[in-house]
């Protein structure tokens, strides 16, 4: 019995070859081309795009945020059988023509970019003075409260192939979207700040992240401690001037001037929003 269970238990670890011969590729279905090339996650997009029957051609919005090594994009989309719509769009680097020079792909830009989108959508479709948002960040949760007339314009949060991990810079779009004043299905457990095992929120976390006070208190260190260091890392911010005091108030600044002018454009762009 022993050698028979010890012969069986071999023949079952034994590496059996994968013979594909034409009968397979005869068989094989090949996937959508965007899949083959890891942009889109269908099952994702399919849930996401999908429309309730009763609601007729009622079109579904999604907040599509998608990050590189040197932008970040935010963009409000709808399906169509022709294929997606970008209704408004936002990158940040547009930022530098609101007062944001430098750290264009931290969490302060991802948060800036979201409520410049906010504020050019609600421009375009006239509610921006209805729907203000949160004026001055403070980290606190905040959700858009319909008022008599016209309800707030709602999207769903699209992530992506993106890994979603508390503290992702995609959720620095996200809050930035909401406080400009869009209603975004959310929880506040995937910001900075939120302690899963005491299951509370740290207010204080999120606001230094939006104003980059994380990276001001770094350059600090990294000037008392690696002034070399400090030299070859924040190059950008030494050449535009930028200290470590000013990085708040850069992005003040920046949000102010996001929300007294967001259909500005830099000049090497001409395409409408």
């Amino acid at each position: 019995l022993g050698h028979f269970l010890s012969v069986y238990f071999f023949s079952c670890s034994m590496y059996v070859k994968v013979v594909k011969n034409p009968s397979y590729f005869s068989r094989l279905q090949v996937k959508y081309r965007r899949r083959r090339e890891g942009k889109t996650n269908y099952r994702k997009r399919r849930l996401l795009v999908a429309q309730d029957k009763n609601k007729y051609n009622t079109p579904k919005h999604r907040l599509c945020v998608r990050t590189s090594n040197k932008d970040i994009t935010a963009q409000i989309i709808i399906a169509k059988i022709q294929g997606d719509v970008v209704l408004a769009a936002a990158y940040s680097h547009e930022l530098p023509i609101h007062g944001a020079v430098c750290g264009l792909t931290n969490f302060a830009a991802a948060y800036a970019t979201g409520l410049l989108l906010a504020r050019r959508m609600l421009t375009k479709l006239g509610l921006a003075d209805k729907y203000v948002g949160v004026e001055e960040a403070t980290g606190e949760d905040y959700n858009v409260e319909p008022e008599e007339g016209r309800r707030p314009f709602k999207a769903y949060m699209d992530t992506g192939l993106a890994r979603v991990t508390t503290g992702a810079k995609i959720f620095g779009v996200l809050k930035g979207v909401i406080d400009g004043g869009i209603f975004v299905p959310h929880s506040e457990k995937r910001f900075p700040g939120y302690n899963r095992d005491k299951g509370d929120m740290d207010t204080d976390v999120l606001r230094e992240r939006i104003f980059a006070a994380h990276v001001a208190d770094y350059q600090k260190m990294l000037i008392r401690e690696e002034p070399e260091k400090y030299q070859e890392t924040y190059g950008d911010y030494i050449a535009k001037g930028i200290k470590p005091g000013q990085i708040e108030d850069m992005w003040e600044q920046c949000h102010a001037s996001i929300r007294a002018n967001p259909m500005a454009k830099l000049l090497s762009e001409t395409f409408e929003v």
